[in-house]
């Protein structure tokens, strides 16, 4: 697949137009979605992306199209492994519900752009040293195997270096101004800490993509798939965050199946040149991992821990 100039252009529109409705409808009434509303524009995110999906079909034949498919509920998969992220970030910061919306919308954008860097860098690197998969599938691999050894553990956002670092090179007000990234306080600008968990959830979502860009790779080297099933995963994340975000501990074994794709994806990528598991087989191994991790959380709860023994939050 090799869209022309007018391609690019008409996809980058698109993309401007639906970031526009989506901050006009839903982002701007400053109050948190309610989970109606977020279903629906998830929903709405998912209609959307699968639209796009069957104008790649029909203009450029059925293996672009699982093509794009596959790599969509890749990212879209690994998304939710966000999610958890983004709970421990708003509650580590102690962000007011009213306010996530609001940093999750720029934080995303901003990752959107540090995105597309990273894919046009690494279908550069793919197109001229072909045996930088071998690379990825090495690192995807690592990278499952310390999915599933970290488990639950939390992280801790105030002693990270990129806190501190963003602390010494900007003042920041001692608590929020409201939706203002900026604010003027006796003669000095400040920064508020709004635009600090920007940064950071921008940045959490930066290493994300170092993990979820090359798995995509694995399915087809063309960056315009990789690029635009990456852009319509992320574009969704912020109303599955308020959808997800109050139940996400219940998928307890999601965790286990996000390693177990990345770890199929990576040994896929591997013995690539030994044996090319065809792109139908991956996506029902893929869809078949991420059904075991959702329907198995819901048919086995996660039994609650005995008396005593309950996580101090505020650790």
């Amino acid at each position: 697949m090799a869209p022309s100039l007018l391609g690019w252009i008409g996809f980058s529109l698109l993309i401007f137009l639906l970031v526009l409705v989506d901050l006009r409808l839903y982002a701007h009434s400053g109050k948190t979605p309610s989970l109606r509303e977020s279903a629906i524009w998830s929903a709405g995110w998912i209609v959307v992306a699968l639209l796009f999906n069957l104008g790649v079909l029909l203009v450029e034949g059925r293996e672009a199209g699982i093509s794009f498919f596959t790599g969509y509920l890749i990212e879209r998969a690994l998304a939710i492994d966000n999610v958890f992220v983004f709970v421990m970030i708003f509650g580590a910061f102690a962000v007011a519900p009213t306010l996530q919306g609001r940093a999750l919308l720029w934080g995303i954008i901003g990752a959107l752009v540090l995105r597309t860097g990273l894919i046009l860098a690494g279908s550069a690197l793919v197109h001229q040293f072909h045996w930088v998969l071998m690379l990825f599938g090495a690192f995807l691999v690592v990278t499952a195997i310390r999915m599933l050894r970290q488990g639950d553990e939390q992280m801790d956002m105030e002693s990270s270096r990129l806190v501190r670092a963003v602390r010494r090179i900007l003042p920041l007000t001692s608590d929020y101004q409201g939706e203002h990234l900026f604010v003027r306080e006796a003669g000095r600008r400040l920064a508020t800490p709004l635009l600090l968990v920007l940064v950071v959830i921008a940045f959490s979502d930066l290493i994300f993509a170092l993990d979820s860009i090359p798995a995509i790779f694995a399915v087809t080297q063309d960056p315009f798939i990789v690029l635009t099933s990456n852009v319509f995963a992320v574009l969704g994340l912020r109303a599955m965050y308020f959808l997800l975000a109050g139940v996400i501990d219940r998928f307890y074994l999601l965790k286990p199946a996000l390693a177990a794709i990345l770890a199929f994806v990576g040994v896929k990528m591997l013995f690539e040149e030994l044996y090319a598991i065809p792109i139908g087989p991956s996506l029902l191994a893929i869809a078949l991992l991420l059904a075991l991790g959702i329907g198995g959380s819901l048919l086995f709860p996660k039994t609650e821990p005995p008396e005593g023994k309950v996580a101090d939050p505020e650790r």
